[in-house]
């Protein structure tokens, strides 16, 4: 670099202090030299740089540098890299400048640099360096003579060969990208064949997963033979430089809602591949033109086992595992990574089958608890007492869940046209007939997380608001392939009505993008209401199921107080028998009577009897504002009988 920032001419050979010699004793030398012989030289090192200069030339070339910004460029890095020259320049510029070059140094040294007729600082003020962000000016508030020039931090390491970052910029994917199925691997080098040689060519590319979107866009620009740029930032000064130096190609990250828009920034003398990443929701508009969308898909089958078997070390297990779950990249790679864990919790070499389902049970969900409460309790066969239809209706759900992937196969082009693997139940009935167990039952068979959707979290005062957290809600279970249960779904799902305030207007235009979102939704969802009118009808088009929970007949409400006492009481079945005739009560009540009792009960370190659930019964009708039955007393002389023998302590 001496040979570049030893070409100045003429501006720095007077009142130099003995201290800086070696500095004069160069200009002079310059001096000496016959006209124009700067210029020849300057071409020669560009032509054939040595190697701490090759970078430099690199950039003369790409953007087309003048030979008066090579000089300035070469100067402003010499100050950032050696503590001599900025002290130098200080002296020189000594009261109106610093350590860095002005404009007027610059003008003073390099004016035979300038192209003819034009002012120095006129020709940098609007030449490539400052307008690409290669060079940036300083103490703006100054006169223009006084500013000076300074090369941003990231571009001073990328013009010595160095790595660097810069803030909201990250080189690379980084730790934690998932391996891709081949299927995407693919689709990456093709989508790569399609931006290469076209300037200003754009690429969005839509997945719920950031990790997943950052895997696929770097995939893409492998098969262009760069590196990946991921810009999160507003702040693009600066960017094209480095993307020339390094052979990067940038990767703008966005996440939008459904009513965003995002237009790709223009990068000054940058015409080369641009790539975009966000989630399914919000618009992309292109620099020449909306970019080619590719919307990352849950890979086939046999990709998913091939990433399962990767992950987990089993073949076996990850066939199983691939048929059973749609699971994306991430996830699996995720997954995979929690169950080695807990087998290794376990002191097991080996990952089972349950190891996955408890990751995904105890995992966080990629984020969805913000918006959504997990239910982790796993319901069994026994937990769930129905009527025999409702339990035919729930096992036809059961098995649509299962069977949801490439369902309309081979079936006619008008079903499998528009067929989507999402599932939509409705559960209706009164409350406490066991909608939400039922769901956790369902959840549980598919061995699958319950996430109960947190209307107060997701729903907004806000304009939009509302749209975007379900957006962002919806798109988190997809990744995570969990069940979402909404309760009370009428709040968010009800009928549209007429206009007659903008309040209605936009409430409505929610309600729209609800049910629109809720239709193209590919995980599973389980709505319940206490009423199906309360519904809009063309919502309830969009659901696959609507299962009606009666109230329990008396058949029913036996089974429902056995398997909640379980052996813990001393009711005989005709008790029991009488409590199912005369106590007309849904599941839920049941429950709350039997804790109800359960509490009378161990109060006297005793096993529930016949007056306990008596009282509980009471309770629980009073909170209902129901009479208690004329045919339900409180004693029972078998039970009483019972009650009086000594107790086993607790």
């Amino acid at each position: 670099m001496v040979g570049l920032y030893g070409l100045c001419e003429g501006g720095l050979r007077e009142g130099i202090p003995p201290e800086l010699g070696e500095l004069a004793a160069q200009t002079e030398a310059l001096a000496r030299r016959p006209p124009g012989a700067w210029r020849r030289a300057l071409t020669t090192l560009l032509a054939r740089p040595a190697p701490v200069d090759a970078p430099l030339a690199t950039l003369t070339r790409a953007l087309g540098l003048s030979a008066l910004e090579v000089l300035c460029v070469a100067l402003a890095l010499a100050v950032e890299r050696e503590a001599l020259i900025g002290r130098s320049l200080s002296i020189v510029q000594h009261p109106v400048g610093g350590s860095r070059p002005t404009l007027g140094l610059l003008r003073a040294s390099f004016a035979v640099a300038a192209d003819e007729g034009i002012d120095a600082i006129d020709q940098l003020l609007t030449g490539v360096a400052l307008d690409s962000g290669l060079l940036t000016l300083g103490a703006t508030e100054l006169p223009i003579p006084e500013r000076w020039i300074v090369i941003p931090h990231h571009l001073t390491l990328a013009l010595r060969g160095l790595p660097s970052q810069r803030e909201g910029c990250q080189l690379g994917v980084g730790e934690g990208a998932p391996p891709l199925a081949a299927t995407i691997l693919d689709q990456a080098r093709r989508h790569a064949r399609g931006l290469e040689g076209r300037p200003g060519a754009a690429l969005a590319i839509r997945c719920a997963s950031m990790m997943e979107r950052r895997a696929t866009a770097s995939a893409v620009i492998d098969a262009l033979g760069k590196r990946p740029l991921f810009i999160r930032g507003d702040d693009h000064r600066g960017i094209a430089p480095w993307l020339l130096l390094a052979d990067l190609a940038p990767v703008f990250e966005r996440d939008l809602g459904p009513s965003e828009r995002f237009t790709v920034p223009e990068l000054p003398h940058y015409d080369g591949p641009v790539l975009v990443t966000t989630g399914p929701d919000g618009g992309i508009a292109g620099r020449v033109g909306a970019p080619i969308a590719w919307r990352v898909a849950i890979p086939p089958v046999a990709d998913r086992r091939r990433l399962w078997a990767r992950a987990l070390g089993d073949a076996e297990l990850a066939q199983r595992l691939a048929s059973a779950h749609r699971h994306s990249c991430s996830r699996i790679a995720e997954l995979g990574r929690l169950a080695r864990q807990q087998a290794a919790m376990d002191e097991r070499d080996t990952v089972r089958e349950t190891d996955v389902v408890e990751a995904a049970w105890s995992s966080d969900a990629s984020g969805l608890e913000a918006l959504a409460e997990p239910l982790r309790a796993r319901i069994s066969d026994e937990g769930v007492v129905l009527p025999e239809v409702v339990r035919r209706d729930l096992q036809l759900l059961l098995d649509r869940c299962r069977g949801r992937e490439g369902l309309a196969d081979g079936l006619g082009i008008a079903t499998s046209t528009r067929y989507r693997p999402g599932v939509r139940a409705l559960l209706v009935g009164p409350s406490g007939t066991g909608k939400t167990l039922a769901a956790g039952w369902l959840a549980s068979a598919l061995a699958m997380p319950l996430y109960r959707v947190d209307i107060a979290s997701v729903v907004s005062k806000y304009i939009g608001e509302t749209e975007k957290n379900l957006a962002q809600l919806l798109s988190r279970a997809e990744d995570a392939e969990v069940v979402l249960l909404f309760d009370e779904a009428d709040s968010l799902f009800g009928k549209r009505t007429d206009v007659k305030q903008s309040n209605d207007r936009f409430a409505n235009a929610q309600t729209n993008y609800l049910l629109q979102r809720i239709e193209s939704f590919d995980g599973i969802t389980i709505l319940t209401s206490n009423s199906r009118s309360r519904f809009d009808a063309a919502f309830t088009r969009r659901l696959d199921f609507v299962i009606d929970f009666p109230a329990p007949a008396p058949d029913e409400r036996r089974g429902l107080w056995r398997a909640h006492l379980g052996e813990g009481h001393l009711l005989s079945g005709a008790e029991i028998n009488r409590l199912a005739a005369t106590v007309d009560l849904a599941g839920g009540h049941i429950r709350n009577a039997v804790l109800c009792a359960a509490v009378i009960a161990r109060g006297q370190a005793r096993p529930i009897v016949w007056a306990d659930l008596v009282r509980g019964v009471q309770i629980e009708l009073r909170k209902l504002g129901r009479q208690v039955p004329a045919g339900l007393s409180a004693g029972s002389t078998q039970t009483s009988a019972r009650a009086r023998r000594p107790s086993s302590p607790r």
